[in-house]
């Protein structure tokens, strides 16, 4: 039998718990983008997100047999916040099953809520695993976080508020997508309401599972997902939810973990709150969707959008990195690499070059008696100022490399800067990605065969849920079949930067 979503969010239980949150004109970002842009503020929710409506509109339906035995969950963050907050609320047994690895923050703040918490396993799929064994064994009711019709009614209920809350005309409303619960039920109830108002969902570029989903026309797993945007990190999107995001959902945009940053810094400059990456990525979407229309030549002008902030729960160390990568997403800071003549004058020259515009970054070591490599960080105005830069120094005589958007540069270079070895013969260069958490570190060293020697290693901690790490290393020509394999083995995301021209430059 069809599901009637309509019916369902309109008598769906959410506001013993949850308040409706405001929607506010982000006045600034505005007036930057040419459009009237909004939040509707779901970060201002008891539990900093918009979690607890679904949670608590699938337990309010529950049979009081049910609510006596209790419900169980799994998750790592919000989710598991709004079913202890709903279980305290209903007056039953809450158990969650996390991952070993969540950040202790979170997890006494499911047990000041009331929840019971186990911790078990390396990742969300474990944890879900163990939770389902724990659901029979203990007859407890599951609570998805995304998959199941009355958890998308109590997401919905966000779409009512807005619609109510705005009566004039909407262009569009933009929404993050993980599994796909709050843009199921947002989408359902605004196309059967004012069909004529786009409904696009935002993920990250390495987390867009409902993305290449819907393009295959079938649910696609996903062998890994970034965590930066943990809230949104999804292997595999709902049954449920696909089936109405494939029916309801107009586009999908991707963005990268930079214009995620970028976003955040732009809600705290009009409302002086900090968002979580994935409560930011609908703002994100909102302006890549903007600089779309205006380098397609068909810009917005004064058009009404609507962005859902819909997660608070910001890790403090995490600032740190986001305010780092928030100017090269804003693309408020140019990188490049210069190479002058190691002559007297030249630095004066290029410094005449870089006129007024003020310097973030300076790096330079002597390594060459001819030629002087110089890595340089300016701000800039706008998104197109990086390349007439880099063709002006071109102009003068001085090779240049626009770094701006490469990840080597931006993540390890910056910090690295300081000439070739002749040490460092036959040298390889990776970078890798992976988890931040107790052991990671020694297990990717136990990787690695005793002769492989470690020729340059470089690490940062950024208060992230992902290590980032550059290694150079010199592995014997007759042992490159078991290094591959051990790459392979190791299960974490790398990229090969051997013959990125920066690295031949600086390192």
């Amino acid at each position: 039998m069809a599901i009637d979503y309509l019916q369902k969010i309109l008598t769906a239980r959410v506001y013993d718990v949850a308040v409706e949150t405001p929607l506010e004109l982000a006045s600034t970002l505005s007036m930057r983008m040419d459009n009237q842009i909004y939040f509707k503020r779901e970060d201002m929710q008891s539990v900093f997100s918009f979690k607890l409506r679904g949670a608590y509109n699938k337990m309010a339906q529950l049979t009081p047999e049910q609510l006596a035995r209790g419900v169980i969950c799994a998750s790592a963050g919000n989710h598991a916040q709004g079913v202890a907050l709903a279980a305290a609320r209903l007056g039953c047994r809450a158990l969650i099953v996390m991952p070993t690895t969540t950040p202790p923050l979170k997890i006494d703040a499911v047990r000041a809520r009331g929840g019971e918490v186990v911790l078990f396993g390396e990742s969300y799929s474990d944890a879900y695993q163990h939770a389902l064994t724990l659901e029979k064994k203990l007859r407890l009711t599951f609570v998805h976080p995304f998959d199941d019709p009355d958890v998308i009614a109590g997401q919905g209920t966000v779409a009512m508020e807005i619609l109510r809350q705005h009566a004039g005309p909407i262009h569009a409303i933009f929404v993050a997508i993980g599994g796909g619960g709050l843009i199921a039920g947002v989408a359902a109830y605004v196309k059967a309401v004012r069909p004529d108002i786009k409904v696009i969902g935002v993920q990250t570029v390495d987390s867009d599972a409902m993305a290449q989903s819907l393009a295959a026309g079938h649910r696609v797993t996903l062998a890994d997902v970034g965590l930066f945007s943990d809230g949104t990190a999804v292997k595999l999107v709902g049954e449920e939810t696909f089936r109405l995001a494939q029916l309801y959902v107009d586009e999908v945009i991707i963005v990268d973990t930079d214009a995620v940053c970028a976003a955040i810094k732009d809600v705290f400059t009009d409302t002086r709150s900090i968002l979580e990456p994935a409560g930011a990525l609908a703002i994100a979407g909102a302006k890549q969707y903007i600089e779309r229309a205006r380098r397609s030549n068909k810009p917005l002008h004064n058009e009404t959008l609507v962005t859902i902030a819909c997660g608070a729960n910001m890790n403090f160390d995490r600032l740190r990195y986001v305010a780092e990568r928030a100017e090269v997403g804003e693309e408020r800071e140019a990188l490049f690499a210069v190479t002058i003549p190691e002559e007297r004058g030249s630095f004066r020259r290029f410094a005449t070059l870089v006129g007024p515009r003020n310097v973030t970054e300076f790096n330079y070591r002597i390594s060459d008696s001819k030629k002087a490599h110089v890595f340089v960080g300016l701000q800039i105005a706008g998104r197109d100022e990086s390349g007439t830069i880099s063709r002006d120094f071109m102009a003068q005589g001085f090779d240049t490399l626009d770094l701006t958007h490469d990840e080597l540069g931006k993540l390890h270079i910056r910090h690295l800067v300081g000439g070739h070895s002749a040490l460092a013969e036959n040298e390889l260069l990776y970078r890798f990605e992976f988890p931040e958490r107790p052991g990671a570190l020694m297990r990717f060293l136990d990787g690695l065969a005793p002769n492989w020697n470690i020729s340059l290693f470089h690490y940062r901690n950024q208060g992230g849920d992902v290590a980032r790490i550059l290694v150079g290393l010199q592995v014997p020509p007759a042992d490159m079949e078991a290094f591959h394999a051990a790459l392979a083995g190791l299960g974490y995301r790398f990229w090969n930067e051997t013959e990125n021209p920066v690295y031949k430059l600086f390192l």
